[in-house]
This record gives structure tokens, sequence and C-alpha cells, in this order.
């Protein structure tokens, strides 16, 4: 079974992103894209709702070594 061309890489909790990126290499990609999203929480302040960050998720897009 052939490998897709591109795949997606998420640093797993409590991984480095130097451990992700030696997962990616030994996986047979290499990394083409990093973005990160913000995660927020829900808390509400003297009867308003606001939403605060308390995490990020970080992605790599890897594309296969030929």
């Amino acid at each position: 079974m052939s490998k897709k061309g591109k795949e997606r890489f998420e640093v797993i909790e409590g991984e480095s992103i130097d451990a992700c990126l030696d997962r990616i290499k030994a996986a047979g990609y290499f990394p083409v894209r990093r973005t990160e999203e913000p995660i927020f929480a829900e808390r509400i302040e003297k009867g308003k709702v606001q939403y605060v960050p308390v995490d990020r998720k970080i992605v790599f897009e890897a594309k296969l070594i030929e």
C-alpha cells in the first residue's frame, strides 16, 4: 500500500516539537508548513461570557519524501 502525498501531524499533548519532527521524519515525510490554532475556554465574569485563550494546537503539514 502506498502512502499519501500529503499528511498532517499534530503535536500531541506532552510531546515536544522536536519529537514531533522526529516522528514525521520516521514516517517518511518532511514538514512544509506549521500552523497554530488557539484553544479557548468560556468563562463567565460579572454576568458576561468571555472567551479566554488557554492553550494552542500545533499542526504540521508534511509531504512524502520521494
